[in-house]
């Protein structure tokens, strides 16, 4: 009797000591598990237990701060912004008007409360959060650094994904369409052409629709961060691929492209066109192209799409 009573006190410490297992559907839940975790390769369930998938989450994105020019997750270009927030003899509004013309975003903890700012140019917009409210972080679905995978593949591929989620890799249209069904997201597209100069342009708003409907495209918000808005255009369009031509052109774009995208007539943004090594005018825009930054002739060295839930 004495030894089942010992067995059931040790069975009830083991029962109330397990926390119960989350299985994280983004990279804001893998963060939020363990916010000491540094930016690499994660897996998340975006669309059950049974959905498990490798994703590139970059945790650099200290309290989701973008900094103009840098197109990074990263601190601000002016750290005197955050360093006044601390300061709370300082008010917001005067921290702000201290600011150059960019942009920044970032949360930070003051007088015990945390704080959602959004700083464009002067302007400051500011929300008052309860104290431990969660932080998001950005999740990669489309990335390419280096021309070591090849994009232009057929329909079934860029449904369920492919690549390398520490080089180049694109997440899958079905598994994107799961995430935005289940959370509201924000999209960052950072690029950085070959001469080392960067820039990147935020969405406020993005979703896509499910294959019934071609995973149509629904983008809004936009904020400019030096490239340029190349992807309004595409609103409102489907997924098109070489083997699938949902384009609104007469031709097939991914064909005259070399890529896959969310076409229209057909592009001013080719994230998944050939990969080619700066300014080339033999193709005409085949490339990776944002083109109102560096128009339709140069193909980008390194452009990523990125999501993170809005707060």
């Amino acid at each position: 009797m004495k030894l089942l009573s010992v067995l059931l006190l040790l069975l009830v410490s083991l029962l109330s000591s397990c926390a119960p297992l989350v299985l994280p559907l983004d990279c804001s839940d893998v963060y939020n598990q363990d916010s000491s975790r540094p930016s690499g390769v994660y897996t998340i369930y975006p669309i059950g237990a049974t959905s498990a998938v490798q994703v590139y989450c970059d945790m650099d994105s200290l309290n989701g701060r973008w900094t103009r020019g840098a197109a990074v997750w990263g601190k601000p270009a002016n750290r005197s912004l955050a360093a006044l927030l601390q300061a709370s003899r300082y008010s917001l509004l005067e921290a702000s008007r201290n600011q150059p013309s960019c942009v920044h975003d970032l949360q930070t903890k003051v007088a015990g409360r945390w704080w959602y700012l959004s700083v464009v140019l002067t302007s400051l917009e500011c929300r008052v959060c309860p104290a431990g409210y969660p932080l998001s972080r950005p999740q990669v679905f489309q990335r390419r650094t280096d021309g070591s995978v090849n994009f232009y593949r057929p329909w079934s591929q860029y449904k369920m994904g492919f690549g390398n989620p520490a080089r180049e890799y694109w997440l899958g249209l079905e598994r994107l369409f799961h995430l935005t069904l289940r959370k509201r997201y924000e999209l960052l597209v950072d690029m950085e052409d070959f001469s080392g100069n960067k820039a990147f342009a935020r969405y406020s708003s993005f979703s896509i629709d499910p294959e019934s409907y071609g995973y149509r495209l629904h983008v809004s918000g936009f904020i400019n961060g030096g490239a340029g808005d190349s992807l309004s255009a595409h609103n409102g369009q489907k997924f098109s691929t070489f083997d699938k031509d949902q384009d609104s052109s007469s031709g097939n774009c991914a064909k005259s492209f070399q890529g896959a995208f969310w076409y229209n007539n057909c592009h001013l943004a080719n994230p998944n066109g050939a990969y080619r090594w700066g300014a080339d005018s033999t193709l005409y825009a085949v490339g990776v192209e944002w083109a109102l930054w560096k128009g339709h002739d140069y193909s980008l060295k390194t452009i990523s799409m990125k999501i993170r839930p809005v707060q």
